[in-house]
């Protein structure tokens, strides 16, 4: 599988679609390998000059421990294709699972970053921010109870998009 190297603002993906848990895998180290989490909150953005990628992640996800020991993840990619492998991975848990078997992905390595290769564009992040959401700080109540009625908040991560890969 062949990629490219481009500069993400070159790239045409809408950033309120992007973030579809149709779409989405983000992948952290998981020993020698990486573990997949289908994502469907974040987004894409400038903060701090830098273009960033953000993902949430609950503390029960085994993705969770795995990002608080890394500097790196990434977010694969898939233009609307590998949908039964992108659902696998968020109803899955990693603890249990060989995720990247399972889906029949493979892994690919540059500079460092570890991403799926059957993806349609890798973001490669380096982590510079993680914070716990608290209860305390939702002005709009009402998000506690839809979203968080086991008090389980997400911690946000924020990560430099330092390359990004699209298939050739």
């Amino acid at each position: 599988m062949s990629f490219r190297e481009v500069n993400c603002r070159s790239l045409e993906i809408n950033p309120f679609t992007a973030m579809n848990p149709d779409y989405i895998l983000i992948t952290a180290p998981n020993g020698e390998g990486i573990n997949p989490m289908t994502a469907g909150w974040g987004g894409f953005g400038v903060m701090w000059g830098l273009n960033v990628a953000t993902v949430v992640v609950r503390p029960q996800r085994f993705t969770f421990n795995l990002l608080e020991n890394t500097d790196t993840y990434t977010i694969a990619y898939f233009h609307g294709n590998r949908r039964d492998a992108v659902k696998l991975c968020g109803t899955t848990s990693g603890r249990d699972t060989d995720k990247m078997k399972e889906c029949g992905f493979t892994m690919g390595e540059t500079d460092g970053f570890r991403y799926i290769e059957q993806a349609d564009i890798v973001f490669c992040c380096k982590k510079l921010y993680a914070q716990d959401m608290l209860e305390s700080c939702f002005v709009e109540k009402d998000i506690i109870g839809k979203w968080y009625p086991e008090k389980d908040y997400h911690r946000t991560y924020v990560g430099e998009i330092v390359k990004v890969l699209v298939r050739e």
